[in-house]
Order: structure tokens, then C-alpha cells, then sequence
């Protein structure tokens, strides 16, 4: 028997694909790199992209069509393109970010999301490229502290590739399910689809050279996490509580998923918020509503350096309802504590980075 194009494009037409309900030959699906050697047959077939559904499917239904149609003694190679150059591999996700830095809490209403944007604000502010990732897919508050509800990223081509442009507000490249989601609704997602949302944000964004990639992670441990460090290299972690013996409890948690055996992230440190209360009228005096040194005593306990102590104050909650956190002003009182806290960040970044070996993303077993 001889083999010829048409015989196969023949056999090509008669398989239909899922995404167009057309055959793969009106689909425009075949490359023009048919090639025939005897009784062996090697093309290429084109899908829009490389996480597409049907492609395992479509290959074999190919082959079978050759088969069936052709004969069952031909010997079919085929190998596929994509419309979309391919996410790059999770090893080489963000080759162009320096350090990555989670800022968690095990306990939700500490002010993690408080402590996360300004740190990035004041990190900016000290010169260096910054990205905030906000990773809280079930209670995204970014946007609002930023000013930025009414913005909607839009897609750049980069590389062959559509990237979602991330919304650059006081320095700092941020990116939010809060921009795609409306914010009067509850996000009633099940896990895989949130954890997907979060890949999305990470893999398909244009986020460039970055000194100090900041996610504001969600309260607790949850999946979230599990994506995030099976998806990134974790530089270090900043965990943050009030005083509270109950937040402290939860604090515990968060700094045993970060350094338990199979994950191996290191705490960069603690961060003590709404250590005490100032009133406005009386800036020297300070209150002790919630106890007094709970986490600067954890600190100690774990072997963790205390980042900061951060008071609290009326502006800073109104700081971050008006859209302008208190990092933009350092002459403030809660300013110069965030300041002081992305300094004390950087220091402990670079000590990490010069002592130890750099963090490898969690393998899943299959």
C-alpha cells in the first residue's frame, strides 16, 4: 500500500474537535509538516493552547481516524503546538523576581493584609521593586487599601504570550481576585477553582524584575498555602499577631506549616501588631489592650527575631479605608513602624539568602 497527503488529511477530516465542533482540518488544526516515510506517518496538529482539554483526546482520536481509515499497519507520530507559547515550568515561574515573602497569620483580624501592603508601600519607598500578590481569594481587601476598587487589569502580549497587566498604585505592581470579582458578592468557589484563580495571578501575569514579590496570604492554613508553596520558592515567611494569647495560639500553627520538614520555609520573623493603643491627644502614653509583649515572648520562645511592634492608632484604619496607607508618611508614628519594618525585613532577607540554601517549591506525590 502507498501512503499520500490526502489519504491522511481524509482520514483527519472525519475527527471532530471539542473545542470548535468542527474537524481538525476546517479547524486549521494540521501543520503544514506532514511528513510520510514509507508506511510511517509524523504531522503536527495546533491547539490553542497547552492546558487545553481535549488535546490527549483530539491525539488519540487522530490516530485511530489513520488507522481505521488508512490502515491499521501505519505507524503515527504526532506531536503538538500551541497558538500560545506554554506557561513556563513551575521551577522557572518569576525568573526575573528576586525574593519572594509571605506575610501570613494563623488567625484572621490581626491586620496581616495591614501589615502586608505597607510593607510593600515601604519597601517602595526605600527604592526597590516591589510586586504584592493578594492572595486572600475569599476576602480580598488590596484593592480598597490601595484606592484602586474601580481598576480592571488588562491583558499585554509578552512573548507570544496574552499576560494579565498588573495595577501599579505608589510603586508597588499589585494584582487582586478583588479586581475580577464583584465586591459586593460573596466568592462561593470550592477549592480547585480558587487555587487555579491564584495560579492565574502568579503564571499568566506581567509582574517584570521584581526586588520583593509580598503575598498577603490568607488567615489560617489552608489550600491557598498548599498552592503557594507548590507553585513558588518561597524566600521567607513574616508571620503576624497581636498580643493575644488565642491569636498567639494560631500563631503557633502558621509557623509550624512554614518550617515543618516537607515545606522548610524559613520565618524571617514575627511581627507584633496592635501592640498597644495611643490616643491621639496623648501620643506618649500606651495602652496594653490586648496584653502586653505576647509575641515579642513567641519570638523568644521559637528562636524568630520581632520585626516590629506596630501600635495602633485611629489613622491607621483610616488610612487604609481611604485608600492611602500609613507607609506613605513616615513622619507618622505608624509610618516610621512600617519603615523600620521593611528595613528590618531586608536585613533578615539578606541574612537568609547569604546562610541558607534557597527554598525549593513543595513536590506533590502522586
Amino acid at each position: 500500500m502507498t501512503l499520500y497527503p490526502k489519504l491522511i488529511m481524509d482520514a483527519l477530516a472525519t475527527v471532530t474537535y471539542a473545542g470548535t465542533k468542527k474537524n481538525l482540518v476546517e479547524s486549521g488544526m494540521v501543520a503544514d509538516n506532514l511528513h510520510i516515510d514509507g508506511m510511517k506517518v509524523a504531522f503536527s496538529l495546533i491547539f490553542p493552547r497547552d492546558t487545553d482539554p481535549f488535546l490527549k483526546s483530539t491525539v488519540k482520536a487522530a490516530e485511530a481516524a489513520i488507522h481505521y481509515h488508512v490502515s491499521k499497519d501505519v505507524e503515527v507520530e504526532i506531536s503538538t503546538e500551541f497558538k500560545s507559547k506554554p506557561r513556563p515550568a513551575v521551577e522557572k515561574l518569576l525568573p526575573d523576581v528576586k525574593n519572594i515573602v509571605a506575610v501570613s497569620s494563623g488567625k484572621g483580624g490581626v491586620g496581616k493584609s495591614t501589615v502586608a501592603a505597607n510593607l510593600a508601600i515601604a519597601l517602595s519607598r526605600m527604592g526597590y521593586k516591589v510586586g504584592l500578590l493578594d492572595a486572600d481569594i475569599f476576602g480580598p481587601s488590596m484593592p480598597k487599601m490601595f484606592g484602586v476598587e474601580d481598576a480592571r487589569p488588562y491583558a499585554v502580549e509578552k512573548d507570544g504570550r496574552n499576560l494579565i497587566e498588573p495595577i501599579e498604585k505608589y510603586g508597588v505592581k499589585l494584582l487582586s481576585i478583588g479586581f475580577f470579582v464583584n465586591p459586593d458578592t460573596a466568592t462561593l468557589w470550592r477549592g480547585g477553582m480558587a487555587s487555579n484563580a491564584l495560579k492565574q495571578m502568579v503564571a499568566d501575569a506581567d509582574w517584570g524584575e521584581l526586588d520583593y514579590f509580598i503575598l498577603d496570604t490568607p488567615p489560617g492554613t489552608s489550600d491557598i498555602h498548599l498552592t503557594l508553596l507548590q507553585t513558588l520558592a518561597i524566600t521567607g515567611a513574616v508571620i503576624v499577631s497581636t498580643p493575644q494569647a488565642v491569636a498567639l495560639a494560631d500563631a503557633r500553627k502558621g509557623i509550624d506549616m512554614y518550617t515543618n520538614d516537607k515545606v522548610n520555609v524559613p520565618i524571617l520573623g514575627l511581627v507584633e501588631n496592635m501592640a498597644w493603643f495611643t490616643p491621639a491627644e496623648l501620643p506618649e502614653n500606651k495602652y496594653y489592650i490586648f496584653g502586653k509583649d505576647g509575641c515579642k515572648n513567641l519570638a523568644e520562645e521559637v528562636g524568630c527575631p520581632l520585626l516590629a511592634q506596630i501600635p495602633v492608632v485611629q489613622g491607621i484604619c483610616e488610612a487604609g479605608d481611604d485608600g492611602t496607607p500609613a507607609a506613605l508618611n513616615t513622619e507618622t508614628m505608624t509610618g516610621s513602624a512600617f519603615l523600620s519594618l521593611a528595613q528590618a525585613v531586608v536585613t533578615m532577607v539578606n541574612r537568609r539568602n547569604k546562610e541558607k540554601e534557597p527554598t525549593r517549591i513543595v513536590k506533590v506525590k502522586k
